[in-house]
């Protein structure tokens, strides 16, 4: 004889920390399945789970669809005076119909990826349209409440829903480092981030993310030292800062990269997102400046 869980009313997703309908078998504001429990580690990371094939996620009017599990596409319903904003080389098809434009508002991403310029592109309804980065990982839909924003890192970016604000703006820790009479700068999380912010409507932030994905909250002044690399994205109400540390009988021998530890500090309040895949820092020694780097002697 089978049993079924009753679900508590008044649900609250623990992925989105939304009001949520425990009735299906995934979040409708963010995908995240309903029915698994949540995996907290000691320390206090919680696992973000795969977003379910075929889950759909509501925003306005329109819904997208999640499609496929290794390398996940989002399909995007769009109702009527909806869009959404993606960059050019994710789109994977476009139905009949779908209107679809260069879109200027906040101004284009004037970085260069891959060797090309990133062009943002608006699709809008009523129509469908796909969107892929082609290569394995999942897909992590945030929905944004009013006023709220994400701090997230380069290349992360899959789409968004048009009626949130985008700009970009420098990262704010980086390392001046010595090369004969050079100096060059190095940027342990790039050289910029992507920040999205809701006005008065709320939207959804879509991310793409290899490996797995990590969430933790910190409350107002706990810090935590992170890989650089792994950074996904924050609340913005984070602070960013690096931390070095190095043997104390290294000698002057700790400034090189074998015996020094480059971490990125985040202080709270807010959340925070890594993922398990990461780029290890460069190969930088002969530090003769930095953002605010701390050091750290064991």
């Amino acid at each position: 004889m089978s049993t079924t869980t009753a679900r508590p009313t008044g649900y609250v997703c623990p992925y989105c920390r939304l009001p949520s309908d425990p009735s299906g078998a995934s979040c409708p504001n963010c995908g995240a399945p309903v029915d698994v429990r949540a995996a907290v580690s000691g320390s206090g990371w919680v696992e973000q789970p795969a977003t379910k094939d075929m889950a759909r996620i509501q925003f306005g009017q329109s819904r997208c669809q999640i499609e496929g599990t290794l390398v996940p596409s989002a399909d995007f319903g769009l109702a009527p005076g909806e869009g959404v904003i993606f960059s050019h080389h994710t789109l994977l098809w476009s139905g009949p119909g779908t209107q679809m434009e260069p879109w200027a508002k906040g101004g284009f991403f004037n970085r260069m990826y891959a060797g090309m310029p990133l062009v943002l592109m608006r699709a809008c309804g009523p129509g469908h349209v796909a969107l892929s980065e082609d290569h394995p990982g999942e897909v992590v839909a945030l929905p944004v409440p009013p006023g709220r924003g994400f701090l997230v890192r380069e290349h992360a970016f899959l789409a968004s829903s048009d009626n949130l604000d985008y700009t970009w703006q420098n990262t704010p820790v980086w390392l001046a480092v010595r090369h004969g009479d050079d100096t060059d700068y190095e940027y342990p999380i790039g050289r910029f981030l992507d920040l999205f912010v809701a006005g008065a409507q709320p939207g959804l932030l879509l991310l793409h993310c290899p490996g797995n994905l990590f969430v933790r909250d910190l409350s107002p002044g706990q810090a935590i030292l992170v890989q650089p690399g792994s950074l996904v994205y924050t609340d913005t109400s984070v602070v960013y800062s690096l931390h070095a540390e190095y043997p104390a009988s290294g000698g002057a021998m700790w400034a090189s990269y074998e015996y020094r530890t480059i971490w990125l500090r985040l202080q709270g309040p807010g959340r925070v997102a890594v993922r398990s895949i990461f780029e290890h820092p460069e190969r930088c020694s002969g530090i003769v400046g930095s953002s605010g780097l701390t050091y750290y002697r064991w």
